[in-house]
């Protein structure tokens, strides 16, 4: 063994007790040896089980029926989420208002976001009041098994605005091996061919067909498959989805304020727009370490620290982006719909 590789075997080791992901960055995550005996099976299986015990602690956050249906497909959806005249509010504060932005490009598509940081909720108070909406904050929470406060933006999605290759977004992924929410309040109508959400209903489950297909994966990941696989970002063929006793994918267009919230560790993608639409959603996102088996604790959920994470952490990537790079570019200040 190379000396370097002797320093980073205990930190590869501890990398294992959490959510570290990326076949290609972690030769023991990666390796084909201890995923054919096994380890990544064991490790999707006692996450999962770890998110059960959580939700089940969470479970007076949600109402039965919408615990059922989470239960069922892996998803809630809830349309008319906010009174007419609270989201007319929220969408016309949000969307009138510019402020720093940031993008990134993926194939053909622009994802924009613009964080609820400080500045935005003195300037939208309709947005503070969704932070402290209970359905809102209670979807989310048992979706994604924490009872942490998640990172939340204004998200615009402009697919066909570069000449290159399809978004690796539509294509059907699993985003991590372990529970993980993500949450979408549209701002405007979804048509089908406006690059909808897709959800393969029951995806989030783990049986002995998904962990079959998991560890086959994984014997591959490190360096056989495409780079986000690699990454820990497994992706799936639809014509595979039969062969794991899952059904055809769910698209979802729909009219504005509604709200899904899904745990993404099911398969899903976003489906492909025609022509240059632009779709604007509230979209937040939450990921825990799979393997703790509490559900609160969460010192980074504060207020007056959990609206400046997201600028923080911008900022930071600005220091270091001639060491790591820089995924999210600056764009300056903008209006969601520019």
């Amino acid at each position: 063994m190379r000396p370097w590789r002797a320093l980073l075997a205990p930190w590869w080791a501890i990398e294992l007790a959490t959510g570290a992901k990326a076949f290609c960055d972690n030769p023991i995550i990666g390796s084909r040896r201890l995923n054919r005996l096994g380890l990544h099976a064991a490790r999707v299986r006692l996450a999962d089980r770890m998110a059960a015990k959580r939700r089940r602690r969470l479970a007076a956050l949600v109402s039965p029926d919408d615990a059922a249906a989470f239960e069922r497909d892996g998803f809630v959806v809830k349309r008319d989420f906010l009174p007419p005249e609270q989201f007319a509010a929220l969408r016309d504060q949000l969307l009138g208002h510019a402020a720093p932005a940031r993008e990134m490009v993926q194939g053909d598509t622009i994802t924009r976001r613009i964080a609820f940081d400080p500045e935005l909720l003195r300037a939208a108070p309709a947005a503070r009041a969704l932070l402290r909406n209970p359905g809102w904050r209670g979807l989310i929470r048992y979706a994604g098994s924490f009872d942490a406060e998640p990172l939340v933006y204004v998200q615009s999605i402009l697919p066909n605005r570069h000449a290159a290759p399809p978004d690796p977004q539509t294509s059907l992924h699993a985003d991590t091996f372990h529970a993980t929410v993500k949450a979408w309040l549209f701002l405007t109508d979804v048509a089908e061919d406006d690059g909808p959400f897709v959800y393969v209903p029951g995806s989030h489950r783990v049986d002995e067909k998904r962990l079959a297909w998991e560890t086959e994966r994984s014997l591959h990941a490190a360096s056989g498959l495409d780079r986000l696989s690699s990454r820990g970002s497994l992706r799936i063929e639809r014509g595979e989805l039969a062969a794991l006793g899952l059904p055809a994918p769910r698209s979802f267009a729909v009219p504005a304020n509604t709200l899904v919230v899904a745990d993404t560790h099911g398969f899903h993608a976003r489906g492909p727009a025609k022509g240059t639409s632009t779709r604007i959603e509230v979209w937040a996102y939450q990921r825990g370490n799979p393997f703790l088996p509490w559900a609160g604790l969460d010192p980074l959920g504060v207020p007056g620290i959990a609206e400046r994470r997201v600028p923080l952490y911008w900022r930071f990537t600005d220091w270091t982006k001639a060491l790591l790079g820089q995924t999210w570019r600056d764009v300056g200040r903008l209006r969601p719909g520019d």
